[in-house]
């Protein structure tokens, strides 16, 4: 019964982290997606006259898109770490290594 519990909390975390995962990729999707139009002035129709519209405004919107596609994809690894052999390879050795250093410490 306590494997199960432990299984089924792990199951609770897995499903927590993808659905992060999911709303990070969307909101990505969308606010980049915005700020492309934006960029591109297809939406300065609609946008009130107070609205900047130079081109030069939005000269950071791809430096935007790099850095945030940048952090999308370190998320990616972490979420999808267990399909990753050497991300988990990695914890595995990081794991032994402080359980070393603790078993040192305390003898």
């Amino acid at each position: 019964m306590n494997t199960k519990n432990k299984n089924l909390e792990a199951a609770k975390k897995r499903v927590k982290e993808l659905q992060g995962y999911y709303r990070h990729i969307l909101i990505f999707v969308l606010v980049n997606g915005f700020l492309l139009l934006l960029q591109s002035g297809v939406l300065f129709k609609v946008l009130p006259d107070w609205f900047p519209t130079e081109t030069y405004y939005y000269d950071w919107v791809n430096s935007n898109i790099l850095f945030w596609g940048l952090i999308l994809v370190v998320h990616t690894l972490l979420v999808f770490r267990h399909k990753f052999p050497f991300l988990k390879k990695w914890e595995e050795r990081q794991i032994q290594k402080y359980m070393q250093e603790d078993e040192e410490k305390w003898r």
